[in-house]
């Protein structure tokens, strides 16, 4: 199923221990619960996906797995350094190593600077090199990405919205990092282009050994590049698991609804009569449901699902569910709110 999938290393490059991220509201008289305890581990040279709804946390987890956003509470380590504790000298050159792309191609590009000086700013930034050597790098690395040398003295303007999105990952590439999060970085292509970019990030994963985390709300993108896949809601793991596993054999009811809707065909022992149709929306993270957050909107839900958290648990080797009713089956039956599809 991955286009990336190669590597067998078990080494754990990030490790998030019990993350809790809290922001207050605007009013500051309440508390936004962004992450609210997260477990998980980011093997070295896989790529790693994080799918799940708007709201549901993902966006916030990508920003402070590159240290962009401190914990509220918990440890995220990088090869098992919290950088939290570092010095701002060690820190400085830490962070090098985790390097994040985000889905507007014009994030990180400044329009009155050519794509060339864009490229070199990071080693600027970290005072690497002179400016002869920079440059050199910044051409190297433009042509690994596609990008021709002439592209080099060019502006933002004059790119296309696939060729923007590779001088976002050569300005990373100039950091030689070991991690790459990447939040959306497709979305906003259009889709001829989007398989050509993927294409890319999987050759630059193999040439360089590269470890990714890849946050997207498309189930046909993650489910293509992921070698694990970890499903998102209301600030919680819901599901975590090789993603054959999770996109053939969803163990979360949740899961198995994002899937329900997936506009692409599902594989033949998922195929149903029946959408499973999610009711309501997406809870606000300030007054998260009681026991399981996701019972409010849950096909399955028992009355247990208020009363208790689920476990965060192995239901088979290397698949992890916050349920309390799913087995290595599946998950539980629904109780008749699933729609009949149109």
């Amino acid at each position: 199923m991955s286009g990336m999938r190669h590597h067998n290393s078990d080494s754990g490059i990030l490790a998030v221990r019990d993350l809790r991220i809290l922001f207050p509201t605007r009013d500051g008289r309440d508390t936004v619960k962004a992450i609210d305890g997260m477990d998980f581990d980011v093997r070295a040279g896989e790529t790693f996906g994080i799918i799940g709804e708007s709201g549901s946390g993902k966006t916030t987890l990508g920003r402070a797995l590159v240290s962009l956003l401190p914990p509220s509470h918990g440890q995220i380590l990088h090869d098992g350094t919290d950088p939290v504790t570092l010095g701002t000298s060690a820190f400085r050159k830490h962070r090098r190593d985790y390097q994040i792309i985000f889905q507007d191609p014009n994030a990180a590009l400044n329009p009155r600077m050519t794509i060339i000086d864009s490229v070199v700013e990071p080693l600027e930034i970290m005072g690497e090199g002179d400016h002869a050597s920079r440059h050199r790098r910044g051409i190297e690395v433009l042509e690994r990405v596609g990008l021709a040398a002439e592209a080099a003295d060019r502006y933002p303007h004059q790119l296309s919205g696939g060729q923007k999105q590779r001088v976002n990952i050569a300005r990373v590439l100039t950091l030689r990092p070991k991690v790459i999060v990447c939040d959306e970085v497709v979305a906003a292509l259009d889709v001829s282009i989007r398989g050509d970019v993927l294409n890319l990030f999987a050759d630059l994963q193999r040439e360089f050994g590269l470890t990714y985390v890849f946050i997207t709300h498309d189930i046909s993108v993650v489910s293509h590049i992921s070698d694990r896949i970890a499903v998102t809601y209301l600030g919680k793991l819901m599901e975590l698991g090789p993603a054959e596993d999770v996109v053939e054999r969803p163990l979360h009811p949740y899961t198995r609804a994002l899937l329900s809707a997936e506009p692409v065909p599902l594989p033949s022992h998922l195929r149903v009569d029946r959408r499973i149709i999610l009711e309501g929306e997406i809870p606000s993270p300030v007054a998260p449901p009681s026991g399981c957050r996701f019972r409010t909107r849950c096909p399955s839900v028992q009355p247990r699902c208020a009363k208790e958290v689920p476990a965060w648990r192995d239901v088979k080797p290397g698949h992890r569910v916050a349920c309390h009713f799913a087995t290595a089956d599946g998950p539980p039956p629904d109780n008749q709110k699933a729609q009949r599809a149109s």
